[in-house]
């Protein structure tokens, strides 16, 4: 599979892995899979670059494929390759319904990686902590507050499409200081932010109904 790529292609463009994601999903071929998996590893960093691509995208569209390597992607958010890092963290947000008792033993790592992470790792992490407590109410003790504290320090362009990635996670239980919390931020936002912001705070209001 790794003769697929697009590095041993010789192209610089994405189509050729999304080709072969396309592929091995639709021949559902977990020994190519773990060909990809294997190339993670591989010392010519694109490589390994095209590997995360391709099975963030299987994640995409079949993630039952994916999901039993999430130790895999849990390791690499640990990388120095950022590529990897967001990558993997993508993945991650597809996959945590399906395997999130094993994504939640390693928050830890997954709140590090949030911590230092680039503007897609971060938007990515927001959806694996919303997965978390969406699959699992014992989770919501220990992953909702990260969410709700990272509404209130986020940058303001953020609220809005933070708290849209975040909303799947909420229930009548948490909806309250979700919507406190939108309601603190809204007045430092733009007319387009708030317009944004509002119909989140409009979508709350069907949660409040009998």
């Amino acid at each position: 599979m790794i003769e697929k790529l697009a590095h041993s292609l010789g192209r610089n463009d994405e189509e050729p892995n999304i080709e072969l994601a396309n592929m091995l999903v639709k021949t559902k071929n977990k020994k190519g899979i773990k060909e990809i998996v294997d190339g993670l590893n591989s010392p010519t960093e694109q490589i390994a670059n095209d590997c995360i691509k391709v099975l963030y995208e299987i994640a995409e569209i079949m993630p039952e494929l994916v999901s039993d390597y999430a130790g895999v992607f849990i390791q690499l958010l640990k990388s120095k390759n950022n590529r990897l890092v967001w990558g993997s963290m993508t993945a991650l947000s597809k996959i945590v319904s399906l395997n999130h008792n094993e994504i939640f033993k390693s928050l830890d790592i997954i709140v590090k990686a949030y911590e230092k992470g680039s503007v897609i790792t971060v938007d990515n992490s927001i959806s694996v902590f919303a997965g978390l407590v969406k699959a699992d109410k014992k989770y919501g003790k220990t992953v909702f507050p990260i969410i709700i504290r990272h509404l209130e320090e986020c940058r303001p362009k953020e609220v809005g499409q933070h708290a849209e990635r975040a909303f799947v996670c909420v229930s009548k239980g948490n909806a309250e200081v979700f919507k406190e919390t939108l309601l603190k931020r809204r007045g430092a936002l733009t007319d387009a932010q708030k317009k944004r912001v509002d119909k989140i705070l409009k979508n709350l209001l069907t949660l409040a109904s009998p």
